[in-house]
């Protein structure tokens, strides 16, 4: 809020109209305020984001079930899918909608090791988590090759590689490849060998990301960078960052989730209350 001379009241108006499907120039023609104005106003926001999730991974959890999802719009121009800087990679609690990563880029190891990074540092936290997706096999890839254990059992040859203890991720394989000759796929298995302590007790029939795949449909309703057949595409990687880095914090931390009736972060237990957005203005993220 520093050197700002506008009211919170109409900073607070104009970002929850761009958290709510509000494009830039849209928001810019409703309230009365210059374009640049604007993008000091998120440029400014967008550290919060850093600083909160700092605090959010300080907390200890007891378990936790995060699906993992990707979602894409066109940056700039309409490029081939593989150069496109608009894939966005997801990772969301499942009980109470807490998005611990969303972040993005081209779809490539990159990316993803960004957010199997986010979920590590999830991991030390956690005594037992479980990572669901849906038909992506390199989230547990890349996860276990950036986070393992090595298992010494006296025997000869080498100690096996496994997943942490209490580390349990499972694949939902799409389509049967019924027309592929050889051995079919499993519909759901892990992707990498787990800690034989690791207690198995996921349901088969909880193994999908519907949840995940239902806020992918409300971002691109909130967010208008996502939204189809228009022109409000994003127009850069750092702006369509920006405004992720905006609804991340106003989703975790202001809005009470339709579904839930809480704010993620207080449902999660990161927060004891609601914070208000003086709040979060009011944060120094230096």
């Amino acid at each position: 809020m520093e050197l700002l001379r506008k009211p919170i009241s109409l900073i607070v108006k104009v970002l929850i109209a761009r958290t709510e499907g509000t494009s830039l120039n849209a928001a810019c023609r409703i309230f009365g305020i210059a374009k640049n104005t604007l993008l000091l106003w998120e440029n400014r926001m967008s550290p919060v984001k850093d600083a909160l999730l700092i605090y959010s991974l300080s907390q200890s959890f007891i378990s936790q079930v995060i699906e993992g999802d990707e979602l894409y719009t066109k940056v700039y121009e309409n490029k081939p899918v593989e150069d496109c800087e608009g894939w966005t990679v997801m990772l969301m609690e499942r009980a109470n909608r807490f998005i611990w990563a969303m972040s993005c880029g081209e779809k490539d190891e990159k990316l993803f090791l960004n957010a199997m990074e986010k979920l590590v540092s999830i991991i030390r936290q956690t005594k037992d988590i479980t990572l669901l997706t849906d038909g992506e096999r390199r989230y547990g890839n890349i996860l276990f090759d950036i986070c393992h254990e090595i298992i010494k059992t006296s025997l000869p040859g080498r100690p096996k590689k496994t997943l942490p203890e209490g580390v349990k991720v499972r694949l939902k394989n799409k389509g049967s490849r019924s027309h592929v000759p050889g051995r079919k796929r499993k519909k759901y298995e892990a992707p990498q060998k787990e800690h034989p302590d690791t207690i198995q007790d996921i349901n088969q029939e909880e193994i999908h990301a519907n949840h995940l795949e239902g806020q992918n449909a409300a971002t691109r309703r909130k967010l208008s960078a996502y939204r189809r057949k228009t022109n409000t595409y994003a127009k850069s990687k750092p702006g369509l960052q920006r405004v992720l880095n905006l609804y991340w914090v106003v989703h975790n931390f202001i809005r009470i989730h339709f579904t839930t009736k809480v704010v993620p972060a207080v449902g999660v237990n990161i927060l004891a209350s609601n914070p208000t957005w003086e709040n979060i203005l009011m944060l120094d993220t230096c």
